[in-house]
């Protein structure tokens, strides 16, 4: 199971959001069923991050996101933010 979650953020926030996402991340890879987290920068915008998750399953990954969506709230990102993130899911296709 592989979650992309689409960040962009204000230019001017980008040193916060180093040191929130370092937090962040760290957490989510200690996560129940996290495999691997990798934050890729876009090569066109800088500021826009990519935070690539890999996951055990979709039970995992549904658990994580009910971490998220309660205790694990992220509270402090939401202001640093250009516009909304956008998460896609899937799976690995071994078959090609």
């Amino acid at each position: 199971m592989i979650a992309i979650l689409e960040l962009t953020f204000k230019p001017e926030t980008v040193e916060t959001a180093q040191k929130v996402m370092a937090r962040v991340l760290k957490e989510t890879r200690e996560f129940d069923g996290c495999i691997r987290v990798d934050n890729v920068l876009d090569a066109k915008n800088p500021n826009t991050w990519r935070v690539i998750e890999t996951w055990e399953s979709m039970d995992h990954d549904a658990a994580y996101r009910r971490f998220r969506a309660g205790e694990g709230a992220i509270t402090d990102l939401g202001s640093l933010l250009a516009g909304p993130p956008s998460l896609s899911k899937g799976t690995l296709d071994a078959s090609i």
